[in-house]
Parts: C-alpha cells; sequence; structure tokens
C-alpha cells in the first residue's frame, strides 16, 4: 500500500500476479542458494502415507521446514526423529501455496555422539519394551558344533584370529561369509549375510551352519555404528541360529550385543566359545572310559560273587532228578505188559459186540421205520383229501347264493347313477348362476368407465395441475386446460367472461331435457 501511494501519478507500470511473484521469489531463491548444508535440531516429524516425511530444523534463534522425499528415506544414514541433532544437505527452495521457504533434504548424518548416543537409547528402549532382549528368548550355543558360520571382513586380523584359534580347540569346517564392517553399507550386507545363513537348507550342498559369529574389531563409536541399525538387530533376533555378537574389544557394546544369544568381549572370546576343547575332551572320554571299566568290574565281581553264593545253596543234581529217574524206569518196565493186557482187553469187547450184529437185528430198525413212514403218508392223504371235499361243499354253497346277491346289486348301481344325474343336474344350475352374475357385472364395470362417454363425442377437461375441472366456476379467463377426447389431447384456453359474470342470471333458451339413462354424471 506505500508503494502504491509513493507512486508518482501517471505511472502505468503492469502488476505482478501473485502466482508471479511467487515463481519470481522461487527462481531467485534456487539460484542464489542452490545446495546448502544446515546443522540443527530435528522437531515436528510427520511421517504421510505416501512415504514423504516432513520436518521442521531450528536452532536457538530460528527454524526451517524440510521435506524428505520417499525415494530418498531409505537413503539416508539415520532416520528423522524427534530431538535428533542432525547435519543435512538438500536445495532450498520455496512452497508458493504457503509463500514460505523449505530446504529438500538429499543426506542426513548425526551431528555428534552426544545425538548419535541418545539415538541409540531411545532404539534400545523400544527395543527392550517389545521383549529382544528378554534372556527367556535366548537360545543356547551348542556344545559340539560341525559348522561354525563367521560373518566379518575377510582381509582383516578378525577372521585369522577366530580361524587360528578354532583349528587349535575344535577343528571343524568353517564358513565365512565376507562382508564390510565399517561404513555405509555393513548393516545391509551384515544383515544379508544372516539371512543368508538362516536360509540354507538342513542337508543341502553347502552345509548349515550350528552357530553364526558376527565379529569386528574395536573402533571408535561411529565406526561400530553401523551394528546399532534398528534392522541389523532386528534380523540378528529373528534368526533361527544362534548368534554370537564379537563387535569391538570389551568395553565396546553395540545394540546387536543385546539382541545376540550370547556377547563375546572379543572375536577369540566368541571362537572359544562356540567350540570345545578337543584335548579336553579327550581327556574327559578317557577318564569317563577308565571309571566305566572299573565299575563294570566292580559290578562283575560282585555279581561273580552273588551267583557263586547262589549256587553253593542250590541242591545237587542227582537229589533233584535221583527219584525222577527212577519213577520212569519203574514206568517203562510196566509199560509193555500195560500195553499188551489194554489190547487184549479191547479184542474182548470187540469179539462180545461183533456176536450180537446179526442181519435179522440190523434189519429190524429198518423194518420199523419203513412201517411208521407208510402210516404217516396214509394219513396225510386222507387229510389231504378231507381238505378237498370241505373246499367242493363251500364252493357249492356259495354258487347256491349268487342269484340271491345280483338283486341288491342291481339296486345299488341304480341309487348311483341317480346320485350321479343330480349332482350333475345341480353343478350346471350353478355354473349358469355364476355365468349371468359374471356378465352383470361386467356391464356395470363398462357402464362405470370414465372413458366410455368419450366414444360418444364427450371430452374432459383438466386445469395445469392435471386435476379434474368439475364446474365452469372453477375456470378463469386466460386459463390454459387440457381437453381429453377419445383419439387424444388438445390444449386450450378458457375466453369469455369472468366466473362472476357467468354465474348472473341470463335468459336462456329452454333446451329440451336429455334422455336419463340411469348412469348418472360420470364428473
Amino acid at each position: 500500500m506505500a508503494s502504491e501511494a509513493s507512486s508518482p501519478p501517471g505511472d502505468n507500470a503492469a502488476p505482478f500476479s501473485v502466482s508471479e511473484l511467487s515463481a519470481a521469489l522461487k527462481r531467485t531463491v534456487e539460484e542464489r542458494f542452490g545446495y546448502v548444508r544446515l546443522r540443527g535440531e530435528i522437531s515436528k516429524v510427520t511421517r504421510h502415507a505416501s512415504g514423504h516425511v516432513y520436518l521442521t530444523l531450528k536452532d536457538e534463534n530460528a527454524s526451517i521446514d524440510g521435506v524428505i522425499w520417499r525415494g530418498v528415506v531409505s537413503r539416508l544414514d539415520c532416520q528423522p526423529d524427534q530431538g535428533l541433532e542432525v547435519i543435512v544437505t538438500g536445495k532450498i527452495t520455496t512452497y508458493p501455496a504457503r509463500s514460505s521457504y523449505q530446504i529438500v533434504i538429499d543426506s542426513m548424518e548425526p551431528a555428534g555422539v552426544g545425538a548419535l548416543l541418545a539415538q541409540l537409547e531411545r532404539l534400545k528402549a523400544q527395543l527392550r519394551s517389545e521383549g529382544l532382549f528378554d534372556p527367556a528368548r535366548k537360545r543356547p550355543i551348542p556344545e559340539i558344533p560341525s559348522v561354525i558360520g563367521v560373518i566379518t571382513s575377510p582381509t582383516g586380523a578378525v577372521i585369522r584370529d577366530i580361524l587360528h584359534r578354532i583349528r587349535d580347540r575344535w577343528p571343524c569346517r568353517v564358513l565365512v561369509w565376507p562382508c564390510v564392517v565399517q561404513g555405509d553399507q555393513a548393516a545391509r550386507q551384515v544383515t544379508q549375510a544372516l539371512r543368508g545363513f538362516a536360509a540354507l537348507p538342513e542337508g543341502g550342498a553347502i552345509a548349515r551352519p550350528d552357530v553364526l559369529i558376527v565379529a569386528r574389531g574395536g573402533g571408535s563409536i561411529e565406526d561400530l555404528w553401523p551394528f546399532n541399525d534398528e534392522a541389523l538387530a532386528r534380523a540378528v533376533a529373528d534368526c533361527p541360529l544362534p548368534v554370537i555378537s564379537a563387535v569391538g574389544h570389551e568395553t565396546d557394546t553395540t545394540l546387536i550385543d543385546f539382541v545376540s544369544d550370547r556377547r563375546a568381549p572379543t572375536p577369540t572370546a566368541a571362537a572359544e566359545m562356540a567350540t570345545p576343547v578337543l584335548s579336553e575332551l579327550k581327556a574327559g572320554t578317557a577318564d569317563a572310559e577308565r571309571r566305566l571299566q572299573r565299575a563294570v568290574g566292580r559290578s562283575l565281581e560282585t555279581r561273580r560273587a552273588a551267583l557263586a553264593g547262589a549256587a553253593a545253596r542250590l541242591p545237587s543234581m542227582a537229589d533233584l532228578f535221583g527219584r525222577r529217574d527212577q519213577r520212569l524206569d519203574l514206568a517203562s518196565a510196566r509199560l509193555a505188559s500195560g500195553l499188551r493186557a489194554h489190547i487184549a482187553a479191547h479184542d474182548r469187547r470187540l469179539a462180545a459186540a461183533a456176536a450180537r450184529l446179526t442181519p435179522q437185528g440190523l434189519m429190524r430198525p429198518i423194518v420199523l421205520q419203513a412201517e411208521r413212514l407208510t402210516a404217516l403218508d396214509r394219513r396225510a392223504v386222507q387229510a389231504l383229501q378231507r381238505d378237498i371235499r370241505d373246499r367242493e361243499l363251500r364252493l357249492e354253497g356259495t354258487a347256491r347264493r349268487l342269484p340271491s346277491m345280483q338283486r341288491p346289486m342291481r339296486q345299488a348301481h341304480e341309487r348311483l347313477d341317480d346320485l350321479s344325474g343330480r349332482a350333475t343336474r345341480s353343478l350346471d344350475r350353478t355354473l349358469t348362476r355364476q355365468s349371468e352374475r359374471l356378465d352383470r357385472l361386467g356391464r356395470l364395470l363398462e357402464s362405470l368407465n370414465p372413458d366410455g362417454p368419450l366414444d360418444r363425442g364427450f371430452a374432459r377437461i383438466h386445469n395445469a395441475d392435471g386435476r379434474l375441472v368439475r364446474t365452469a366456476a372453477a375456470l378463469t379467463a386466460g386459463e390454459a386446460v387440457s381437453l381429453h377426447f377419445r383419439d387424444g389431447d388438445r390444449q386450450a384456453v378458457v375466453e369469455g367472461d369472468t366466473p362472476e359474470m357467468a354465474t348472473a342470471p341470463k335468459a336462456r333458451a329452454k333446451q329440451p331435457k336429455p334422455p336419463t339413462t340411469g348412469q348418472g354424471d360420470l364428473f
């Protein structure tokens, strides 16, 4: 307003539109600043459903809005969090809809150790609340592994220490998954190694490890920071194989130390945790074998002494079987004479039975059975003949009664014919009455049809609302009406006097009275 008031009279410079001014400011800001690095504290973090992240960077005196596009969020070194101090790189631009400027963030990194530790503590508290640090969910380390998987750098001193320690203690197969253990790609590669070992099938071409070791040498908190990654910590917690974390020295602590099944202070200690000592196992086995042999010897001596004592108390063989042998000898001596006596007795019984077997004696039962069968056949024939005679007598009696039954049957047929005729005549009369009544109702319905008079030259009048006009007083001059004839409708306009004048008395010509039809007024 002030600039307009100070403009000289007659100034005809074209004014800017709001959009033009916003576009000009946008070009000026982007050309002047371009890409910048800012340091500030994150506040008001909003994660949109589209995947974009909106936030505000502030210090003690000012603030600036920021936006991180969806494709950039997953590539950030650290994720935006409320209260985290970060250094961001991005392009300064404007948002014309609100006439404000903002930074489009392309990269983000923690501003210092204090911010890193604060972020780590918040992540640690979150995972602890989810139960990932619970000792009850940690898996035991196998005592005698056959295959050990190691996830570390293939060129550092860590892998040499682990292999040397395993070779000295428990020579077994070692599978090394090479990956970087420092920098932006470390967390992603270690996560892929954990999932790759877990995906190996049982009994496949590549043996599946019994235990995994995630190892790295010591370093600063920034060097060890990839092992504080949330995705890596969740991958360790979800791994179906037991995991030993050996990251850094004894004083170094990372997030995977809390979620792994065992934490080793050094990579060498992790190799010792994963393997037994072969010499100790051999010595233990030899000692167990010696103790087993002594125990078995003592047991055999004890049982041998017990057996000898029991045997001393047993009776001799002569005492056990002497009397039985004597009884067997006596029975054997009597066996031959007994058999001969038994055969002689059976011979005598057979001779006595044969003396009683004569032809007359054998035929007598057969003759008796034949006579009995003959008597039974004779009685059966007589009974059948009596039954036939009784049936013939009943048939003769029935034949004599047949002429007397024909007259009642004729009378019953005559009564049935009479009843059928009367029922048919009654039904015909009822149908005739109903048909006449239906004809009368049809003629009455035809006389009450409102379209009937239209065939005789009459017409129905409806006003503009579609209501039926019954009297002339219901119409006014100039009103539009609709005339309904038998073959169609026509529109008309009322002319002539107003209804008041139409109702004045006039001399009317005497018209002949229409004939009375008994139908009444249809309108």
